[in-house]
């Protein structure tokens, strides 16, 4: 024998109303987990996305090293621009004594451009302090390949003496530091630091050209070593 099941439309529109405040909730939930990004629900649709880099946030291990996370950002944010500027007169430098055969007029270029750069930036140079000074010798590094020493040896005459003066305030800090974030832990913060500010736009994007750059960057804690 055969049970019949009649079921009458206000039941219906019950069972429907039910099952559509069950997926609002679902929605509401997702929203919340989903609110800063994209939720893909059909697999076959297509949605084009800007490019993103992917960079680990840093992770610390006490109150101490966040702090000085936090003031190590300023400085490196006041370091930056003078290191672009630094790439950019070398790269104008070269380019044009390149196309000089005459080596009294290539020392006589040098000279009217260093008298120049240092009308403009000097004092202002003068003004970084120990870190902040430490900071850029690392990111000339970071952004020319060659540490400050190597760029004064490879120009040495005027341009050795512009170079000396240019890191005159820099008293105690080695002019052959390189950037190493791949190792280094101040220089993993820089990279962090960076990375950062290039994506949320606070600082001009200038990749590294070291092989460093090309690399992914690992995942650290940050750790700072207190000084005794």
């Amino acid at each position: 024998m055969k049970l019949r099941i009649q079921i009458s439309l206000p039941f219906v529109f019950m069972l429907i109303s039910l099952v559509l405040q069950a997926q609002d909730k679902e929605w509401i939930h997702l929203g919340k987990q989903y609110e800063d990004g994209y939720l893909i629900t059909n697999p076959h649709q297509e949605i084009h996305l800007d490019t993103i880099v992917l960079f680990p946030k840093p992770k610390f291990t006490n109150n101490y090293d966040r702090r000085y996370y936090a003031w190590f950002r300023k400085k490196t944010y006041k370091a930056y621009p003078y290191a672009v500027l630094a790439k950019e007169k070398l790269d104008s430098l070269n380019a044009s004594i390149d196309e000089i055969e005459s080596s009294r007029k290539r020392r006589r270029y040098i000279k009217d451009k260093q008298k120049l750069f240092e009308e403009q930036f000097a004092e202002d140079v003068k003004k970084l302090t120990r870190t902040e000074g430490r900071i850029l010798i690392k990111l000339i590094h970071r952004l020319t390949g060659e540490t400050v020493n190597e760029h004064i040896q490879d120009k040495r005459g005027k341009f050795k003496a512009f170079w000396y003066r240019f890191s005159a305030s820099f008293f105690k800090i080695d002019l052959d530091l390189e950037y190493h974030p791949e190792n280094v832990m101040e220089d993993y913060m820089i990279e962090n630091i960076l990375q950062q500010a290039f994506l949320y736009g606070q600082l001009e994007r200038h990749p590294s050209v070291l092989m460093s750059g090309k690399l992914p960057l690992p995942v650290r804690e940050i750790h700072i070593e207190k000084k005794k």
